[in-house]
């Protein structure tokens, strides 16, 4: 924090499970003013990296370790956000700030070229305010060591006190470089701020599984050692890996924070959430594979150019600094190869296009061709109207506007330098390419997106970088178009679901103040997908959906704690209750109470939030069943739940469970049906239910065990709820129960 520096305080009222108060200061003013942000935009950034770096380490106490995520929206502005941390950082005399980015050459370079202009680094305006080291070694140590030596004299004014700014590659021999470098060095006592870029890629331990670790992930845990005064913050737009990992693991996450997006800002809702104005599928005989080779340029691709080079050419002429590029982006596959194909058929059609609109006008393939382009453009008017301009203003500009389109290779083909090219060199980009692309690659103002893949592996966060389709596009949005296969068009139509719950979820740990190890692992995610790779999870993950099925605990041997808990809770419930006696069967063994219409919401809070399990496959099933009753609660405030008593004037029902190394596994609650003369006199319990609602049933019962050739009981009055859910609440989910991390 410099002496000159005007220091606006934040809200007066800290944050839920904020550790300490940052204030606003010089360096993080200085970043927003050059960005050219309103002020409301603005403060909404500063406040939010200002409860970001409270949560983590306080840089007046003493040493300790704070490891957070910071989760965005995928091109959100997640690199703006941990900027402005890194500002604060400075702000607050926190004196080291080390950066990890970037699994290759370009992606890193991309980051760090991005921090030293929006930070100003090499800006000369009095004594350095930063000391950058790119990828630091041990020919660094003077610099960092003179940096650490000013920080710690008094006799030094705060303004003159230089940060350190080490920027490091998201790689093994580059980390162990640092490492080097930090280990001759005392650093007890020194305020230290690491910022880990795509936390969820290459940082995480690819071998948990096999009992050893990854290199990177090692690198990882030695720098972390080597600074043992600091906040350590995972930023991403996937988290499912870290949020998966076990808890016990050093780089799983203590906190955590949700960005909100920018005004501006289109993503997954307004691309998958129901409107497929901007979507377009691509036809399975349109897909490459091995048994459909194609050997004509697809006819969606050249659907695809053509809404493209007709927002070029409506575009260009205000060609500026608010208007830079337009872009579109070709992602066939993983293989080099089918990249060159589609590289060179768009080259070629881009040739051919130019040549047939210089024609006479009166040519027959000219006509064509303007008419394909004119079914382009009623496209493109169904989602701009009056804000497209007419199409014989556009058709004179087309073939110039097509000509200087430049088309570029995207991959790591022998030979193939073209990731290093410069935006401003022309206004219209098409791209092509494949991984290379998908994490962290900025795609500058990209409008029409062809993606001719299928899922792949079906990992959701795989997938779900691949979307550079979205950013801060709201200006343009009308001339955006995303060509998908089928099933990955309904992947993501399903992954909109999953990501909104998931950040809603965080939100609410986030705002009680409560530590990510309290929050119960359970996402929505379609059976398609996978959350992430699974060579980093180590506790397994349980998939579901009780869709037209029955809910009930498997494991009923449970502690008499529990067991009399679940009877409170049970008893407590139905006192509240009016119930009606159905007397159609005379046995008291075939007799429930019932009351209907109660109300969803009170079920789950009164009842189903009280009722505890104890093995950990029960807790993973009951939160899926809760988070599947939770979702439809949420489309549906007004569901209604019908509730059986069952037989309870009946106190001798029993029901056994199996010991031999299941754990008290219950063989069978429901009771079946029973004959009586020539048909059914008891439908069996099965039939006590409303098919489209909400139906439970509570039973208690005595457990019994076998020992030796009798059935002994085991437990008295065991209250077991079962829950039938019905099939237009279908809902696919994965869960993962962990033993919890003691917090902090």
């Amino acid at each position: 924090m410099t002496e000159s520096a005007v220091i606006i305080p934040l809200r007066a009222n800290r944050a839920p499970g904020q550790r300490w108060q940052p204030f606003i200061g010089e360096e993080a003013m200085r970043l927003m003013a050059y960005k050219g942000l309103p002020g409301p935009a603005a403060a909404d950034i500063q406040q939010a990296a200002a409860r970001i770096l409270g949560f983590g380490q306080d840089p007046s106490g003493g040493d300790g370790q704070r490891t957070g995520l910071v989760v965005g929206y995928v091109q959100s502005g997640k690199t703006l956000s941990f900027t402005t941390v890194i500002a604060l950082a400075r702000d607050n005399n926190i004196p080291i700030v080390v950066v990890v980015a970037g699994t290759s050459v370009p992606l890193f370079s991309q980051t760090v070229d991005r921090l030293l202009e929006d930070l100003q680094i090499d800006r000369f305006d009095g004594p350095p305010r930063w000391l950058h080291v790119r990828n630091p070694d041990l020919g660094s140590r003077q610099t960092v060591q003179n940096a650490i030596a000013a920080w710690r004299n008094p006799n030094i004014q705060q303004s003159e006190k230089p940060t350190l700014l080490l920027t490091v590659m998201k790689h093994h021999t580059r980390l162990d470089s640092l490492n080097d470098l930090l280990a001759g060095l005392n650093l007890g006592g020194v305020p230290a701020l690491i910022i880990d870029d795509e936390a969820d890629q290459a940082s995480l331990n690819n071998y948990i599984n096999q009992g050893r670790s990854s290199t990177t992930y090692e690198q990882l845990l030695a720098l972390i050692d080597r600074l043992p005064h600091h906040a350590f913050l995972q930023y991403t737009a996937t988290p499912q890996a870290p949020l998966l990992i076990n808890i016990a693991d050093v780089l799983s996450p203590e906190f955590v924070d949700v960005l909100e997006p920018g005004e501006g800002y289109v993503g997954g809702v307004e691309f998958f959430g129901g409107n497929r104005q901007l979507t377009r599928v691509i036809p399975p005989t349109e897909i490459p594979s091995a048994d459909n080779p194609l050997v004509d340029i697809p006819q969606t691709l050249l659907e695809a150019l053509q809404v493209f080079f007709l927002g070029v050419s409506a575009g260009r002429p205000t060609w500026g600094p608010g208007n830079p590029n337009r872009s579109m982006l070709v992602h066939p596959s993983r293989t080099t190869a089918e990249h060159f194909q589609y590289f060179n058929s768009i080259q070629h059609i881009r040739d051919e296009w130019v040549r047939v609109l210089n024609l006479d006008a009166s040519d027959a393939d000219r006509r064509d061709l303007e008419q394909q382009f004119s079914d382009a453009y009623a496209s493109l008017q169904g989602t701009l109207g009056n804000d497209l301009p007419p199409f014989n203003v556009l058709l004179p500009r087309l073939a110039g506007d097509i000509a200087e389109t430049q088309v570029r290779e995207v991959n790591r083909r022998r030979g193939n330098r073209s990731r290093d090219f410069n935006w401003r060199h022309a206004y219209a980009w098409i791209l092509v390419g494949g991984a290379a692309m998908d994490r962290g690659f900025t795609v500058k103002e990209l409008t029409v997106t062809y993606m001719p893949r299928g899922i792949g592996t079906g990992n959701a966060d795989t997938l779900q970088q691949r979307a550079r389709f979205f950013g801060y596009k709201r200006s343009y949005l009308g001339y955006c178009r995303i060509f998908l296969e089928a099933v990955v068009l309904g992947v993501y139509e399903g992954y909109v679901s999953h990501e909104e719950e998931m950040r809603r979820e965080l939100r609410g740990v986030r705002d009680r103040g409560e530590p990510l190890s309290s929050w119960k692992r359970r996402f929505i995610l379609s059976d398609d997908l996978n959350p992430c790779r699974a060579s980093v999870i180590q506790h397994d993950i349980l998939r579901g959906n009780f869709a037209n099925d029955w809910y009930y605990p498997r494991m009923l041997r449970m502690s008499d704690p529990v067991i009399r808990a679940n009877q409170d809770a049970c008893n407590t419930f139905c006192q509240q209750l009016a119930f009606v006696r159905d007397r159609e069967f005379t046995q008291l063994a075939q007799q429930h109470d019932l009351c209907d219409d109660i109300s969803l919401r009170t079920l789950i809070d009164d009842l189903l939030l009280h009722y505890r399990v104890e093995h950990p496959s029960d807790t993973e099933r009951t939160l899926g069943m809760l988070l599947q009753l939770s979702s439809a609660l949420e489309r549906n405030p007004a569901e209604t739940v019908r509730l059986y008593k069952m037989r309870p004037d009946y106190p001798a029902a029993q029901r056994g469970v199996d010991t031999n190394g299941r754990m008290g596994s219950i063989r069978r609650l429901l009771q079946g049906p029973t004959r009586s003369g020539g048909g059914y006199s008891y439908p069996g319990d099965l039939a006590f239910r409303d098919d489209d609602r909400v139906s439970v049933q509570l039973h208690t019962i005595n457990l019994t065990e076998k020992q030796g050739n009798q059935d002994v009981i085991v437990a008295r009055s065991v209250p077991v709820i079962a829950i039938w859910v019905p099939q237009r609440m279908s809902l696919d989910w994965i869960t993962q129960d962990q033993q919890g991390r003691a917090a902090n």
